[in-house]
């Protein structure tokens, strides 16, 4: 069976409706559709979701779905609503271009907050490499250290092979 419907008939096994991912709403009110005789089902969500980094979407338009990139302070009220309603994790991303709102939303809430390093900024850095512009090993360290420093408790990468096995050089 094609591998997006398998999902999408798990997720709606969970309770959640998985047209809603792009409108960050699972659907489910807080605490609703846990247990169920499966356990605990965590819900995260994505509370800041920018447009500068992101690819251009196949249909429609994204501006129905994301938040304006320019307004902190609307990041920071998602968040705390995404939370109010069940969230037990909140996701900021692109990464980079929102470290400030991964340190806000990281002030204002009690959750874990996790942070997607989006394939965008995974290829910047692997184009400049390849041109020999910069040192690929030290720009993913540092890329992965700014998301952590600014607040990240969870950083969703494509460098995540690349990233243990240079972490695992470090004496």
């Amino acid at each position: 069976g094609d591998r997006k419907c398998d999902c999408a008939r798990h997720q709606r096994s969970l309770g959640t409706d998985p047209r809603n991912a792009f409108t960050r709403r699972s659907g489910m009110g807080a605490g609703a559709g846990r247990g169920g005789g499966s356990g605990v089902v965590p819900m995260m969500r994505i509370s800041g979701r920018g447009t500068a980094l992101e690819s251009a979407p196949g249909f429609g338009d994204k501006k129905t779905y994301q938040m304006d990139y320019a307004n902190r302070t609307e990041a920071v009220k998602e968040a705390l609503q995404d939370v109010e309603e069940g969230a037990d994790i909140v996701m900021v991303k692109p990464a980079l271009a929102y470290l400030d709102i991964i340190r806000e939303v990281k002030n204002a809430v009690r959750v874990p907050v996790s942070a997607y390093n989006i394939s965008g900024e995974y290829a910047m850095i692997k184009a400049a490499a390849k041109m020999g512009w910069i040192d690929e090993n030290k720009a993913i360290l540092e890329t992965l250290t700014a998301i952590k420093r600014a607040g990240a408790d969870l950083i969703a990468t494509y460098f995540a092979r690349d990233a243990v096995k240079l972490l695992e050089q470090i004496p």
